[in-house]
């Protein structure tokens, strides 16, 4: 069955008449087919997006909420539907896609409760005769680009901000994933959004329709999860009509092992850090830094740990490990083990593609990793953890930050005071004090640096779907 566009309410053929495949990365089969959008669908979206706006905008908060959990409930009572879905076009083992489901639901949930606190303000006026506010009101229509390997928990972190906001929204999924995005605007559909407040246009090529999300004056607002690369060209486009941006992008992430820290749950951190959907998430451990005094003590525990994963099909009973998302992630993979190996590092585990079939690739570490190498500069996206050891704090801090990403950075020590002047002293958005798994929708996620700009997630995720108006009135 071919998937059609969504666009003003109705499940629409592109404009060409073309579909094109998505593949199960596990078994390299086709998992359904996609309208193949351009430049003629996205400018349909807009005008439909922006036809919506001022009605939507004019709904009181609450009932805008009520949508949001309309939207939440649907999700919860899918969960099993959405999460084998998302195993069988990711790759991610099912456990961890039935996870997903429950934190993307949980975007709607948050948001429909923050929809009622976009506050405003009364500022006390220099003058007697005149009285100052300032009131928030939605930036406009909205075009949120999101990646594969959340495919929906960056859906929903994207749209249910912006709608509890006021602002219509336009979705183009990652191609990899397109069919996720498909069974989110289905439900979208079903709880009775108006028409033109939700837009999904699905494209095999994004370049075939940038031009019009770039010149259309109508989208007031791009929100991107990428790469830095990617998200550096978005913004110089959307700079020539001051178009309003959100980047999430990439990120290179250190995680330091103190000789203080607890050690068993230094590793238990690692592992979920490191080894969470194959490694394919941009706050994923990319940098293992272990204190020389406790290297051999670390990487025995963690040795013993990793033999025990299961690599497979993610709808296979115990499996932990999936696919990565594609031929090319894996030779990613290979190229960087290639590079460590020449200049010195050791494999103690793993090191090799894996499966007769499919994008696997072994959970692997790399021993005496140096500075030099690819691995601790360049984004992995993949299961291997590179160990580097360190000899001073003072010496750890300034080789983590030693990167042109501030996503995320993790350290694990039970030093009360250490724990301060790290935490200060490390230069990334979201940092995870004995804590591997800090995202949640309560709290802002985004970076620093090349990273990107803006956050997602708390009170502070409607900012950027917010415009701030002064008002000046003499009486």
């Amino acid at each position: 069955m071919s998937e059609n566009l969504y666009i003003n309410g109705e499940w629409v053929e592109p404009a060409n008449g073309k579909y094109y495949p998505s593949y199960n990365p596990a078994t390299h089969e086709v998992v359904g087919e996609v309208a193949d959008g351009r430049e003629e669908d996205m400018k349909k979206a807009i005008e439909a997006a922006d036809a919506a706006f001022e009605e939507w905008a004019g709904l009181t908060a609450l009932e805008r909420a009520d949508y949001l959990m309309k939207c939440y409930d649907k999700m919860k009572e899918r969960q099993d539907e959405l999460a084998e879905l998302m195993t069988k076009e990711q790759g991610k083992p099912l456990h961890e896609a039935k996870a997903e489901v429950n934190g993307a639901a949980d975007f709607f949930r948050w948001f429909a409760e923050e929809a009622r606190r976009v506050y405003g303000e009364t500022i006390p006026a220099s003058a007697k005769n005149k009285r100052i506010k300032v009131i928030k009101q939605p930036v406009g229509v909205v075009v949120a680009i999101t990646p594969w390997n959340f495919p929906q928990t960056m859906v929903t972190r994207k749209v249910a901000p912006a709608l509890a906001a006021g602002c219509p929204v336009i979705v183009k999924p990652a191609k990899q994933t397109p069919l996720n995005a498909v069974a989110l605007f289905k439900i979208f559909d079903e709880v009775g959004l108006p028409k033109g407040v939700v837009n999904l246009i699905t494209t095999d090529k994004s370049s075939t329709i940038s031009n019009e999300m770039f010149s259309n004056e109508k989208v007031r607002k791009i929100t991107f999860t990428g790469s830095t690369e990617v998200g550096k060209m978005l913004t110089r486009e959307a700079a020539n009509q001051m178009k309003r941006v959100s980047m999430e992008l990439g990120g290179h992430s250190p995680f330091i092992v103190f000789e203080d820290a607890d050690l068993d749950k230094a590793i238990e951190g690692v592992m979920q850090s490191k080894f969470r959907n194959a490694g394919q998430t941009c706050v994923c451990a990319n940098r293992v830094y272990v204190q020389k005094s406790i290297q051999k003590e670390f990487e025995q525990k963690f040795i013993e740990k990793v033999q025990k994963l299961k690599v497979g099909n993610g709808l296979e009973e115990g499996v932990q490990i999936g696919p990565l998302i594609d031929g090319a992630a894996v030779k990613k993979q290979i190229e960087q083990v290639e590079d460590a190996v020449s200049k010195g590092a050791k494999v103690i585990i793993g090191g090799n593609q894996t499966g007769s079939q499919g994008s696997f690739y072994e959970p692997t570490i790399l021993s005496n990793v140096k500075d030099d190498m690819k691995i601790t500069h360049e984004e992995t996206f993949g299961p291997i953890a590179p160990v580097i050891t360190f000899e001073t704090e003072e010496e750890v801090i300034q080789r983590a930050n030693n990167v042109k990403y501030g996503l995320a950075a993790y350290y694990y020590t039970q030093d009360f005071s250490r724990s301060i002047r790290v935490q200060e002293k490390l230069d990334y958005g979201v940092i995870g004090l004995n804590d591997a798994l800090p995202a949640v929708p309560q709290a802002p996620f985004g970076g620093m640096k090349e990273s990107g700009v803006g956050r997602e997630g708390g009170h502070q995720g409607l900012d950027d779907f917010l415009e701030t108006k002064y008002i000046s009135m003499q009486i």
